[in-house]
């Protein structure tokens, strides 16, 4: 069992982190439960794959509205389980999964439609080939608590266009999120039982859905990376396709020609979104050296700025951390880099009249960091700023590649030329020029990245692509031929025969391929005849 202080033997509990209060409790499903929901997503699996991808895009699509009408609600449940603010909710979940929603619905029915690939040589004259794209069965999904609607959403939307069946679960601190979700689902003119939000601790979470026999046939994990190593290797033992994404240690590099002001606020977003709890936020901040002591100066005065405060005002910038767990793994990091030299060189105020028991951290700006400091290898996960100095982009880009992740990065520059190439020098899954963290939410491109950042994609059309398997059929269009030029039994000519194909396909000059399409045409007759040749 998880040492989560929302996981015990009994419940899950959902805590309010603005105070640290009980939201909502939730019993474990049993054993029982689980089982009956993995036999009925897949009988109903069967008839949802039945119909066209269009017609389920259109049985999906009424979620879009849902999303917008529900919005507030949305928002507010967000926030209340993991404490960001309201228009974070809005802005990094609910519109993005609205969207999400709309472009998945309009480009399915032709990422999915069957294939007719270019044919190769004119050997192939006599085939006639289709590459058809079915559903896995049943997929899994484990979504985190950091982007409870958010993220769940694009996987969950292409796995159903895709065909499939959903298991779904949620963080223990953000179930009511998936509850709603659920809802929200349960409204469209779907199978009964084709999803299932389930509440189940983590560690039995992933041993039921990688059950052999009997578990998922794909599953999507969003989490830590010791978590994803467990689920890898599990999935290994029955070749399960798996997309993990795992976190990432994000770099923003500020060249000395960068326009200050906008990247002084994309680096206080970046970084401080949600908390600071966000697998592509900015973790590190390289700046040359020509601009450095502006950007310091300008940063410094922005964070002493920020309001800390309840999720539910409406001028609240940063709210409180999830969970108690995560806000002291923050403060054990700025407390170690301080202690090696490190200085603090703005902090946010943190208001008087807070709730006692909210799981608040101020945000904090760290300067005279160095590369070995914990808060510049590991994930930080929270609202800190840590920047370093360096000498030009190229000591950036080396500082940067040695992260043992590759989420994403950003590069911040007026030459955006400049920064496109340099975008192409880092090791990771997305480059932005001039921004940081928003990709996310664009349903046109794929998410992930190498190295410890996972394995796989999700999002775009390599995440739907993702949801399906590929099966080539190939069709026969001289059936009524009694035998293929290859097969038995072999001979002297027939060898010669298909020697003459190599040459009529492959060969050089003209005489050659000539007499090698001779030598393979001799072979035809021979193929409607009992014995051949």
């Amino acid at each position: 069992m998880s040492e989560h202080p929302s996981e015990t033997e009994q419940e899950a509990r959902v805590f309010n982190p603005a105070d640290g209060s009980i939201l909502a409790r939730y019993a474990w499903m049993t054993n029982e439960q689980v089982d009956r929901a993995f036999a009925d997503a897949r009988l109903a699996q069967a008839e949802w794959a039945a119909l066209s991808v269009k017609e389920r895009a259109s049985r999906i699509r009424p979620l879009e509205q849902w999303f917008v009408n529900q919005a507030q609600d949305l928002a507010a449940s967000i926030s209340a389980c993991n404490g960001k603010p309201l228009q974070d909710a809005l802005a990094t979940e609910v519109l993005p999964g609205a969207g999400a929603i709309r472009h998945y619905c309009r480009m399915a029915p032709r990422w999915l439609k069957a294939e007719h690939p270019r044919r190769s040589s004119v050997a192939y004259l006599n085939k006639h080939t289709r590459i058809h794209y079915q559903p896995h069965g049943l997929v899994g999904i484990i979504a985190p608590w950091n982007y409870p609607l958010g993220i769940p959403a694009h996987e969950v939307v292409a796995a159903l266009l895709a065909g499939n069946a959903v298991v779904f679960k949620t963080a223990p601190e953000t179930v009511p999120v998936g509850d709603a979700l659920a809802r929200g689902l349960g409204e469209l003119d779907i199978p009964d039982g084709l999803f299932h939000h389930l509440i189940l601790p983590g560690p039995i979470a992933g041993e039921r859905f990688m059950a052999n026999p009997g578990g998922v046939d794909k599953l999507c994990f969003t989490g830590s990376v010791p978590v994803g190593r467990l689920l890898a290797r599990k999935a290994a033992e029955t070749f399960t396709p798996v997309s993990l994404e795992l976190g990432g240690k994000d770099a923003m590099l500020v060249c000395g020609d960068a326009p200050l002001q906008r990247s002084v606020n994309g680096a206080l977003w970046g970084s401080l979104q949600n908390g600071g709890q966000a697998c592509a936020g900015i973790e590190r901040i390289y700046v040359e050296a020509s601009l450095y002591e502006d950007f310091v100066a300008t940063l410094a005065e922005r964070v002493s700025k920020l309001r800390v405060g309840l999720p539910t005002s409406p001028d609240t910038d940063i709210g409180p951390m999830t969970s108690q767990r995560q806000r002291d793994r923050v403060a054990d990091q700025v407390d170690a880099a301080v202690a090696d030299g490190a200085r603090i060189a703005a902090r946010s105020p943190l208001p008087d009249d807070l709730p006692p028991g909210g799981f608040y951290y101020p945000p904090t700006l760290l300067t005279e960091v160095t590369d070995d400091m914990a808060v510049m290898r590991e994930e930080t996960f929270g609202p800190v700023l840590a920047v370093r100095k360096v000498r030009d982009m190229q000591e950036a880009i080396q500082l940067a590649n040695a992260s043992p992740f590759g989420l994403t990065a950003s590069i911040w520059t007026r030459r955006r030329r400049r920064g496109r190439r340099l975008a192409l020098q880092l090791i990771a899954g997305t480059v932005t020029v001039n921004d940081h963290l928003m990709t996310h939410g664009m349903p046109e491109i794929s998410w992930g990245g190498p190295r410890q950042s996972g394995l796989g994609r999700t999002h775009g059309r390599s995440g739907l692509m993702g949801m399906v398997r590929e099966q080539n059929v190939v069709d026969e269009r001289l059936w009524f031929a009694r035998r293929a030029p290859w097969w038995f039994p072999y001979s002297t000519r027939s060898a010669r025969g298909l020697e003459g194909a190599l040459h009529a396909f492959h060969g050089r000059g003209a005489g050659l391929r000539l007499s090698g399409i001779g030598r393979f045409l001799r072979l035809i007759p021979g193929l409607f005849r009992s014995q051949g040749s």
